[in-house]
C-alpha cells in the first residue's frame, strides 16, 4: 500500500448532513433569540395594515364604501386578507412561529436558571487585587462577621477557610425569564380568546331593538369553541341617538360627541335599565362588551305602488359618501310593488343648500334642513328572488340593472324632497314620499375571555423588563487574616462596571465600619 493510499484511508470522513441534522438545525435556528426578535418585529409589522386598512370586524361601513369607491383595490385587499388582518392565515403563521420560538427559548433557559439558583457562589480567588474592583484595610474582622454584614446587604454568602464569597442580583435573570414567560402568556391569552370568544356587528335604527343571538347579527365571527348557547342573552332598544357638532370656527362640522340612549335588559325578564352608550364607554354585561363604532342617517320613506297600495314604509339606512357633510347615498328596493317592482337611487342631504349651478349639496353634517335628492327611479325585476345575495347599498347587479326601465333619470330629476313632500312617478307607476329622518348606529359586540389574562401578562412583561434592565448581577469576595482585610468585586452584567464602582465603595465602608447600607 502506498503512502498516499494509507493517508487517504486514515483521513477523517466528512460527516453527512442528513434529514435529522437539517431538522436539528431548523429547530436551533427557530428557537434562537435572534429569530424570536425577528418574529416579534414581523408580528408588529404585520399589525400595521390592521391600522391603515378598515377592518370588517371594526368598521364594516368603511369596507363597503371602499368597495363602492375602488372595487379593484378592495378586491386585492380582500385577496390578501387585509380586511381581516388579525384573523388572516399569514398573521396566524407569524403568531404560531413566534409562539414556538418562545417556548424553545424559555424552557431551556428556565432549566438553566433553576440549576443556577441551586449553585453556590464560587470560592474566593487568592489574589483579589487583580479583580476589576479591589480594596484593603486594617481591621480585626473575622469571616463570620464579614459574612453577617454581607447578608445584611442581601447578598447570598458562602464561607471558607479565611474567605467569604457573596453574590447578588439573581432577580436580573428572573426578570428576563419573567418577560419571556409573560410574552408566552400574552400569546396564550390571545389564542384562548380566539377559541372561546366571538365578535359580531349589527346596524340598528332608532326605535328598533337588538337581541344577542346569532341570527340578529349582520356579521358574526365566533371562535371555534363558541356555540349559539354561549352568547349572553341580553337585549336592548335604541330609543334615541344624539350627535353634537362644532358650529363655528375652523373646525365647523366636526363631531364633538355621540350618545346612543338604550333601554337594556341584562337577561330575559330582568328589569329594564337606561344606558348611555358612547364611543369610549361600552356597555358591558357579564364580560360581553358592546361598542358604538359608527352612525349615519336613515330617512323614512313611504312608497305607494301603481295599484294604490302601500308597498313599502320605513327607514332606509344610507351609506355615508362624505364624512364632512354626512351626505349619504340611499337605495330603496320595493319588491312587493304592483304591477312591477320599483327601485330608487337617492342622495340624502342633512343640511341642504342650493348651489349656483342649480344643484344641491349639504353644508353641515347635522340634520338642520334635511332633504332627499332623487337620482333615479326604475321599474322591473330587481333580481331579489333569484337566490343571489345582494348588497343593501346596491340597487341591483350591473347585468340586472341594464334590464330595468328608468322612470326618472338625468334631466327628469326633480328638486330635492323635504320632509312631508312626495313625487308621483311617471306612467302611473306609484308615488315616493319622504316622511321623516332617523339615525342608525353600528355596534360591535365582543366577548374575549383572554382579555384580562392578556392584561395581567402584559403587566408581568413590563415588570420583567424593568427588573432585567435595573438589576446588576455582581460578586464580592473577602479575605481576612493578620489584621488585614482584602475585598474584591466584579460585575457579571456587561456595561454596568461604572455603577458597580460606587456600590463597591459603599460595601467596603460597611465591612470596615459595620454601617448599614443606606442606598
Amino acid at each position: 500500500m502506498s503512502v498516499q493510499e494509507l493517508q487517504k484511508e486514515q483521513a477523517p470522513k466528512q460527516a453527512g448532513f442528513g434529514p435529522v441534522a437539517w431538522l436539528r438545525w431548523c429547530w436551533r435556528t427557530l428557537t434562537s433569540m435572534k429569530t424570536a426578535l425577528i418574529l416579534l418585529f414581523l408580528l408588529a409589522l404585520a399589525a400595521v395594515p390592521g391600522s391603515l386598512v378598515p377592518q370588517r370586524g371594526v368598521d364594516p361601513d368603511k369596507v363597503a364604501r371602499l368597495y363602492q369607491q375602488s372595487p379593484t383595490l378592495a378586491e386585492w385587499y380582500d385577496r390578501f386578507q387585509l380586511f381581516e388582518v388579525f384573523t388572516s392565515v399569514w398573521f396566524a403563521a407569524i403568531y404560531l412561529l413566534l409562539f414556538t420560538s418562545l417556548i424553545g427559548c424559555v424552557v431551556p433557559r428556565a432549566a438553566t436558571y433553576a440549576r443556577e439558583l441551586r449553585r453556590r457562589p464560587p470560592d474566593a480567588p487568592r489574589l483579589l487585587s487583580r479583580l476589576p474592583q479591589s480594596a484593603s484595610f486594617e481591621a480585626d474582622l473575622d469571616v463570620e462577621e464579614a459574612a453577617r454584614r454581607l447578608r445584611r446587604l442581601r447578598f447570598r454568602v458562602v464561607t471558607g477557610d479565611g474567605w467569604v464569597s457573596a453574590e447578588k442580583g439573581y432577580l436580573r435573570e428572573t426578570g428576563n425569564l419573567l418577560f419571556h414567560v409573560a410574552l408566552l402568556g400574552i400569546l396564550l391569552a390571545v389564542g384562548f380568546g380566539s377559541l372561546y370568544g366571538y365578535r359580531g356587528n349589527v346596524l340598528v335604527v332608532e326605535g328598533d331593538g337588538f337581541a344577542n343571538t346569532v341570527a340578529a347579527y349582520d356579521r358574526f365571527i365566533p371562535g371555534s369553541q363558541v356555540s349559539a348557547e354561549s352568547l349572553q342573552p341580553f337585549s336592548f332598544q335604541l330609543t334615541d341617538f344624539k350627535v353634537s357638532y362644532q358650529v363655528t370656527g375652523d373646525k365647523k362640522g366636526q363631531a364633538l360627541d355621540y350618545t346612543a340612549h338604550l333601554k337594556v335588559n341584562d337577561t330575559p325578564g330582568s328589569p329594564t335599565r337606561d344606558y348611555a352608550l358612547k364611543v369610549n364607554d361600552p356597555l358591558e354585561i357579564d364580560g360581553t362588551q358592546t361598542y358604538l363604532i359608527g352612525n349615519g342617517y336613515a330617512p323614512v320613506f313611504k312608497v305607494t305602488d301603481g295599484k294604490g297600495q302601500v308597498a313599502f314604509e320605513g327607514p332606509v339606512p344610507c351609506l355615508i359618501e362624505s364624512k364632512a357633510t354626512m351626505t349619504s347615498g340611499c337605495v330603496v328596493k320595493v319588491p312587493d310593488a304592483q304591477p312591477s317592482q320599483l327601485g330608487f337611487l337617492l342622495q340624502f342631504l342633512p343640511t341642504s343648500v342650493p348651489l349656483t349651478n342649480g344643484s344641491y349639496a349639504s353644508a353641515f353634517p347635522g340634520d338642520l334642513n334635511p332633504e332627499v335628492q332623487l337620482i333615479g327611479a326604475f321599474t322591473g325585476d330587481l333580481g331579489l328572488r333569484s337566490g343571489r345575495p345582494q348588497s343593501v347599498y346596491e340597487l341591483a347587479p350591473p347585468e340586472v340593472l341594464k334590464k330595468l326601465t328608468p322612470l326618472v333619470m338625468g334631466k327628469n330629476v326633480p328638486k330635492p324632497l323635504a320632509v312631508g313632500q312626495s313625487i308621483d312617478l311617471p306612467k302611473g307607476a306609484g308615488k315616493l314620499e319622504f316622511t321623516g329622518v332617523k339615525h342608525w348606529i353600528t355596534i360591535q359586540t365582543a366577548y374575549d375571555p383572554g382579555r384580562v389574562p392578556a392584561l395581567i401578562a402584559a403587566g408581568a412583561a413590563i415588570l420583567g423588563i424593568a427588573l432585567s434592565l435595573q438589576i446588576r448581577r455582581r460578586r464580592v469576595f473577602v479575605r481576612t487574616g493578620k489584621g488585614v482585610v482584602e475585598v474584591g468585586g466584579l460585575t457579571r452584567t456587561e456595561g454596568s462596571a461604572a455603577g458597580f464602582a460606587e456600590e463597591f465603595a459603599d460595601i467596603v465602608k460597611v465591612l470596615a465600619a459595620g454601617e448599614k447600607d443606606v442606598r
